[in-house]
């Protein structure tokens, strides 16, 4: 999710993987000019799903096997891709994943020959009841679009995004709440948490890519001010360092030896250097702290 790596049970990452692909990116016509085309990747599929349960084959040899068994010389260069995006419709569909590791060879295999209990993917909307209330466990209250933005980027069909949640409002399990004026759900069993809780006037030094900013994510205006979302998310997807206070994102820093380095944000009010520096101690016990407003 997010594009980036995530550590999952196997029955959390099948339910990722069949929310994923019920996306269908790969059917896009700008994926299909840029990567693959839609008869490629089935191909692909199909042999994929022949050569690879029971095997666990390196990236040159799932390529031979894979020409060999299509006898397609066009799939050649795909397949010849250090980022080998092509697997990931493959991937998604549930049909591929890494093996174990082979010294510095990536190597592949199939999910059931990893899992000897691999039950294969489940419907979306049976996926969706199990994700969809995991993610407000963890970062409601959410909007249907945040939650897409987490899963794959906003990608996701509207219908099938508002059935989702329509279905688990229905049922009961999440609840649809009002945050500033902006629609969102939480999980229904939260909802007197909620009720009950206090603005955080804790300060925090978070560590690059903390999911409390990954989670909402960092197009999130309540958490971060859109003019310094460039400041959290930096080339190369690399996520800053941030600075928490009243709950919202109010500066970065960073680590210089010894020497922790602030940069408060002007507008987020002010924030007290005692609690920067007890926070600066937590992390480094000899800390020199040096706070700057930018």
């Amino acid at each position: 999710m997010r594009g980036t790596l995530h550590l999952l049970t196997a029955g959390d990452a099948a339910a990722c993987l069949s929310l994923m692909a019920a996306a269908r990116t790969w059917e896009k016509g700008a994926w299909q000019r840029t990567f693959a085309t839609v008869d490629q990747v089935g191909a692909l599929a199909d042999a994929v799903r022949e050569i690879l349960p029971g095997r666990v084959l390196g990236r040159e040899e799932l390529a031979a096997e894979i020409l060999r068994v299509t006898r397609d010389e066009s799939l050649g260069e795909l397949l010849g891709s250090g980022w080998g995006t092509v697997l990931k419709p493959l991937a998604w569909q549930g049909l591929i994943c890494h093996g174990p590791g082979d010294g510095n060879r990536v190597t592949f295999t199939s999910p059931g020959t990893w899992f000897g209990d691999w039950a294969g993917l489940p419907a979306p909307e049976e996926a969706a009841a199990r994700i969809v209330p995991a993610y407000l466990g963890a970062y409601g209250p959410a909007t249907m679009e945040t939650f897409d933005q987490w899963l794959i980027r906003g990608a996701s069909k509207r219908a099938s995004l508002r059935g989702w949640f329509a279905d688990l409002a229905r049922s009961g399990v999440i609840t649809e709440v009002s945050v500033d004026g902006r629609r969102a759900y939480a999980r229904t069993a939260d909802l007197d948490d909620i009720a009950a809780a206090t603005s955080m006037p804790t300060v925090r030094l978070l560590p690059a890519f903390d999911q409390y900013v990954l989670g909402p994510g960092t197009g999130d205006e309540h958490l971060i001010a859109p003019h310094r979302r460039a400041l959290i998310s930096r080339t190369g997807g690399w996520i800053s360092p941030v600075v928490v206070a009243r709950g919202r994102v109010a500066g970065t820093w960073e680590r210089d030896g010894e020497a922790l380095t602030v940069g408060l944000f002007a507008e987020a009010g002010p924030v007290p250097e005692t609690a920067l520096a007890a926070e600066a101690h937590r992390l480094v016990k000899t800390a020199e702290l040096i706070v700057v407003t930018v």
